[in-house]
């Protein structure tokens, strides 16, 4: 499987969205790689891992976030959901779950519930070791500022408003990885 021909095909135009999405995967899926390579003991599957990591952000085109060139009608957070929709329907179900799975360090359906997000009410938490890397690596790189970084406190500064169920996710992920 091919992950760029996959984004090629449903990202026709040669255009910011495109260069953006491209970028934004290929540092996510190089720091999930750096990880499966400092961590044997993890027995990550590489190829997968690249390819579901260049993959995890494909929802994004129809989703309203101007500031990232994504002139959609659906709200952001659906983005997940309606790359796994499409991963799906390419017989990629592996990497339809990591699709779903990334948002924050993972949505539980309480949370989906309590928050009235536009979301189905069920758990979407990364729960192989190839999702959680890639969740984990997605949080340093943000598409709104693609040249940044972020460093582990950065993230977890982040996060902190989501809750302390979400702080300690990233952070036991943090002393698993880095």
């Amino acid at each position: 499987m091919d992950a760029l021909k996959l984004i090629y095909k449903y990202y026709t135009d040669d255009d910011e969205q495109r260069r953006l999405l491209i970028a934004h995967s290929r540092k996510v899926a190089d720091r999930a790689l750096l990880i499966a390579r400092s961590h044997p003991e993890l027995n990550v599957d590489c190829v997968f891992t690249e390819e579901a990591a260049m993959l995890h952000d494909i929802g994004i085109k129809w989703c309203h976030a101007p500031s990232i060139f994504c002139y959609g009608e659906e709200h952001y957070i659906r983005h997940g959901i309606i790359g796994a929709e499409l991963l799906r329907k390419e017989s990629l179900p592996r990497h339809a779950r990591v699709c779903e799975r990334h948002t924050g360090t993972g949505l539980t359906a309480q949370q989906i519930i309590a928050q009235n997000l536009p979301l189905p009410p069920k758990d979407m938490l990364p729960e192989t070791i190839e999702e959680q890397v890639i969740c984990y690596a997605d949080k340093f790189y943000s598409k709104s500022n693609p040249q940044h970084e972020a460093t582990v406190e950065e993230v977890v500064s982040s996060l902190s408003r989501f809750g302390n169920d979400v702080t300690t996710t990233f952070l036991r992920w943090a002393s698993l990885f880095e």
